[in-house]
């Protein structure tokens, strides 16, 4: 989201920010909706409404870069924020806390999130992020790694 005072994007990106990302509270929320708008096979995006008004390749374009900078925002975090905007997110979710913590650990979807084309220095801090604040999470609600009942 841009920081107080930034002028907002204009054309599909500022539609996709005005009637959409704004919406969604955290930073980490809105990395996980914009990839879940790539297809894992294509790798390309859709949206059906910026598809409708800008056309399918504005929109994948929109989407992959709001993606990217929704990433290198999250990345720009100190661990301390990451964890209380982590910790947000997985609370809004409607699975018990305990549980997607414990799935998360063992399945990490989070690796799903992260956009084509990151550097691998950006990729490895990312990933060395999540794990430390996953165990942290974890650690804090009593959640062990191996405990199948978790």
């Amino acid at each position: 989201m841009p920081e107080a005072g930034a002028k907002f994007p204009r054309g599909a990106a500022a539609d996709l920010w005005r009637h959409t990302l704004v919406q969604i509270p955290t930073t980490f929320g809105r990395l996980v909706y914009l990839a879940s708008l790539r297809d894992l096979n294509s790798g390309q995006y859709a949206h059906h409404g910026l598809a409708q008004m800008f056309g399918e390749e504005e929109a994948d374009r929109t989407l992959r870069e709001s993606h990217g900078q929704a990433f290198a925002e999250w990345l720009g975090y100190t661990l301390e924020r990451q964890k209380a905007e982590l910790d947000l997110y997985l609370r809004e979710l409607d699975d018990p806390l305990r549980l997607i913590l414990r799935n998360w650990t063992r399945f990490a979807p989070f690796r799903n999130f992260i956009p084509e084309g990151t550097r691998d220095v950006e990729r490895q801090l990312y990933l060395s992020d999540l794990e430390t604040l996953l165990e942290l999470l974890r650690r804090e609600h009593g959640v062990a790694c191996d405990d199948p009942e978790a």
